[in-house]
């Protein structure tokens, strides 16, 4: 970063840097606390920092806010679809704008992470979570960053869709609002496109261990 005026942080442009901020979840109050909305808490949080505002925008089958920092656009979305289509209000916004995959962040729940741990992803398969499958298929692309937040596996294949259709035990829930914590700390990164620094931010989920105290010299 470069000082461009007192005060006042300029962010250079990367071709990476995220302006489009997707929290993947299912609309309707019956699905606010189940862990298949961990995507829509993250967003939430983010909205909140950035005392953003989302408003309904049927052109993005969504709810979207439009903010900015450091004079760079950034843009906030909660699809209405469902979990299933979530790919065509991602994919409405982001060509109507011009953003590149690249430069969309998708948060999501992640049955493979334990709960308080996230995990940062650029490109890969969808691993059969339907929100990112139809994202895959509306963009037409692999590309886009995915923020992982880790809600457990109940054990079984057969168990999936009622796991992820509950709530979280509340032990649980802590600690995936804990990752989400972290996650929003990495959002500077994010914007200034240094997902370097960002991903050492959303994977430490805990502190580091202090070093041992150095034995101190007995030689006079």
């Amino acid at each position: 970063m470069v000082r461009s005026s007192p005060g006042k942080l300029f962010l250079p442009p990367r071709h990476f840097m995220i302006k489009l901020f997707v929290g993947l979840g299912n609309p309707g109050p019956e699905y606010q606390y189940t862990r298949h909305n961990a995507g829509f808490w993250w967003l939430d949080a983010l909205v909140h920092e950035l005392k953003a505002k989302l408003v309904m925008d049927r052109a993005y089958h969504g709810l979207v806010a439009k903010t900015s920092v450091n004079g760079l656009p950034l843009w906030l979305l909660k699809p209405q679809t469902f979990m299933n289509l979530s790919g065509k209000s991602v994919a409405a916004l982001s060509h109507f704008f011009k953003i590149e995959p690249s430069e969309i962040l998708v948060a999501h729940d992640e049955l493979d992470i334990a709960p308080g741990e996230a995990k940062l992803k650029l490109g890969g398969s969808h691993a059969g979570h339907n929100g990112l499958r139809d994202i895959h298929a509306q963009l037409g692309s692999d590309n886009y960053w995915r923020l992982r937040l880790g809600v457990g596996h109940p054990g079984g294949k057969a168990e999936v869709i009622n796991w992820v259709l509950n709530n979280p035990s509340l032990d649980d829930r802590i600690a995936i609002d804990q990752s989400i914590d972290r996650a929003l700390r990495a959002l500077p990164h994010f914007i200034s496109g240094d997902m370097d620094k960002a991903t050492m931010l959303v994977h430490t989920s805990k502190p580091p261990r202090p070093k041992p105290p150095r034995p101190e010299n007995q030689s006079q």
